[in-house]
């Protein structure tokens, strides 16, 4: 008989914190107590002293043959995870030991039901759509890669403004002297683009969003696009100071005055694994700790309809002008 090939997970750690070394000896422990093989970036075992491992000695290959990336750490963490992940198509799932933690599918205290939903695969999987991003200058392509958040053109130095032409499917839109520019897809929505004033967009919508920064212009609101649409950001080439390209904070390249930066939709997408039924709306609720008391759900309401009528009396009561109460 054929031995079964075995379950391997990679475990990526942000080993510079104790705590998630702390956790990772926890998740191994679950994951090998129940048959899984765990793998290990050689760089991380060093740090972590595991056994029993496997360990990857290249990082290229460390998503290959395995089930599942299970990432401990905040955004960025996880974001490393996709850089791992992306080549060969293996879901990526998150337990959030930083802040916000958008990306992240669990918190530490659901440890051990995160990791008994991957022991039986019940967990499920979507697929997020990236963004491809080619820096061109002198029609030669200098630069070329990939963002599951956001690419974003900033001006590299503090004391200039960048002076950016902006076109959406070859055409122009409008010329900013501006901080920079986002260029965000939704699952980045939540993040830089976010802070920048952008709007937030379901996972589902397909869809590009545009977000200038600190723009001198009276035009200068977020878009949003078709994902079929493609944006260009050109640096005004009678500027001459440079600007700096950044991917998901992780990729990075100086753009030179006059280069043009093309974002379209990528054609490899990053797939997430789901271990919570939760829709979008409570996950954005939750994390965000938006004020929702007192709200009464449909299935409330069903069963008891006074309660209704008794809101809807108040209500009534409320705008009626002093003089007639």
């Amino acid at each position: 008989m054929v031995e079964p090939e075995p379950r391997r997970v990679l475990l990526v750690t942000h080993t510079g914190r104790d705590l998630a070394v702390e956790v990772a000896r926890e998740a191994h422990r679950l994951l090998t107590g129940a048959g899984l093989v765990v793998r290990l970036l050689s760089e991380e075992f060093e740090a972590m002293k595991l056994d029993p491992v496997e360990i990857a000695e290249d990082a290229e290959k460390a998503a290959q043959d395995v089930e599942l990336i299970i990432v401990l750490g905040g955004d960025g963490s996880i974001l490393r995870g996709a850089e791992l992940a992306r080549p060969h198509g293996t879901p990526v799932l998150g337990v959030n030991l930083g802040h916000v933690g958008f990306l992240a599918e669990a918190e530490r205290d659901d440890l051990e039901r995160i990791v008994d939903v991957v022991v039986g695969r019940t967990y499920t999987v979507e697929e997020r759509m990236t963004l491809a991003v080619d820096v061109w200058h002198d029609d030669k392509l200098i630069f070329d890669t990939w963002a599951l958040n956001e690419a974003s053109i900033e001006k590299a130095a503090r004391e200039k403004m960048l002076e950016v032409m902006v076109e959406v499917d070859g055409r122009p839109l409008s010329r900013w002297g501006c901080d920079g520019v986002v260029v965000a897809t939704p699952t980045g929505s939540t993040a830089y683009a976010f802070s920048a004033g952008g709007p937030i967009v379901w996972p589902e919508v397909e869809a590009i969003l545009m977000v200038p920064l600190s723009a001198h212009a009276l035009f200068s609101r977020p878009i949003v696009v078709a994902p079929t649409s493609q944006l260009s950001i050109e640096l005004i080439a009678a500027w001459h100071g440079r600007g700096v390209l950044w991917c998901d904070g992780r990729r990075m390249v100086e753009v030179p005055p006059g280069a043009r930066i093309v974002v379209r939709r990528g054609r490899t997408p990053v797939r997430l694994a789901r271990a919570h039924e939760a829709s979008f709306t409570d996950r954005l609720v939750a994390k965000f700790d938006l004020p929702v008391l007192g709200w009464r759900g449909r299935a409330e309401r069903d069963r008891n309809p006074a309660a209704e009528l008794d809101s809807a009396e108040d209500a009534e009561l409320d705008s009626t002008p002093s003089e007639e109460k």
